[in-house]
């Protein structure tokens, strides 16, 4: 292996099967054991060329450094940007967590929890490891306030109502996670209060009750007012005309965490960011339009359901 750096282990051991690899002139097996003055052919290979990872971009470095908005011995709050993922895989080379160890490469850093990458927010990382494991306690046993502020297409029926359905998760073939109710799922618990009215939406604060995957985002799709601008589980019409008004992303934003930790009282806080704010700017003006073209697609849904 040592000879043969960046040559997949499934290529080594068919070349061990086909016996190219001799060892005094016999054919080696797999469990073969070389002793001193032994001599070993091994048939060239073409070995692939380690690429050297590039690191950060300066300028996303900077946009999470810039961001936070709270830091203790114990913990470091960010206001996560919209587009950044909480860490790095599947396609994504650098996460905040990667981000924010590039700009504090002599400091002790770990992720607590996730954000989608597309939600903004509220993101909690700890400094130490009593701050980690007491944190993901408090999370785990539901005592860890979480609120988000999201917008939902249409009007719910009142202004205030919980969502109390059991989700399942699933992975798709191309390696995407899908979530739906289900009753074999797992018990998931979230409460809606009105915030706003805009025509054609309502924004509206969710509080979590439990932390599945896609909770927020799969209960209001399952209430039949999916999140404005939401790829996966939203309304693909009413996206299409919220994004000709501004909306580029998922409308959801984690607006605030507080907890309790060895006796000390913890809260953070982010407001809206300018790109929401933004889009309510213009949907409160120009928004009756969307309206009559939300009222006009539920009208012919139920005509085409008698």
């Amino acid at each position: 292996m040592t000879l043969l750096k960046g040559v997949p282990k499934s290529m080594i051991y068919r070349i061990l099967r086909t016996g190219q690899v001799r060892v005094n002139g016999k054919r080696a097996k797999p469990d073969t054991r070389l002793a001193e003055g032994d001599m070993l052919r091994i048939p060239p290979v073409r070995t692939a060329e380690r690429v050297a990872e590039k690191g950060p971009a300066p300028a996303m470095v900077a946009s999470v450094a810039d961001a936070v908005i709270f830091e203790d011995k114990h913990f470091l709050a960010i206001d996560k940007p919209a587009g950044i993922a909480s860490h790095g895989g599947s396609g994504v080379s650098h996460g905040a967590i990667e981000l924010l160890r590039a700009a504090r490469p002599t400091e002790h850093l770990e992720l607590v929890h996730r954000l989608d990458r597309d939600t903004s927010g509220v993101l909690v990382f700890a400094k130490t490891r009593a701050g980690l494991i007491g944190l993901q306690a408090e999370i785990r046993a539901s005592t860890v306030i979480k609120q988000y502020l999201c917008l939902m297409v249409g009007h719910p029926s009142k202004a205030k109502f919980d969502v109390n359905a059991p989700l399942i998760k699933s992975v798709l073939q191309g390696g995407e996670r899908m979530v739906r109710v289900a009753d074999n799922g797992k018990p998931s618990l979230t409460f809606f209060r009105e915030m706003e009215q805009y025509p054609a939406a309502r924004l509206m604060q969710a509080t979590l009750g439990t932390g599945r995957t896609h909770q927020i985002r799969v209960h209001a799709a399952h209430v039949g007012h999916p999140l404005a601008g939401d790829p996966k589980y939203g309304d693909k019409e009413m996206n299409k005309k919220f994004k000709d008004l501004g909306l580029n992303r998922l409308f959801l934003h984690a607006a605030h965490m507080s907890f309790e930790l060895d006796g000390r009282s913890y809260s953070f806080s982010a407001p809206l960011p300018d790109d929401l704010k933004d889009f309510l700017d213009v949907l409160a003006v120009k928004g009756k339009r969307i309206r009559r073209v939300q009222e006009y697609l539920q009208e012919k849904a139920r005509t085409d359901s008698k």
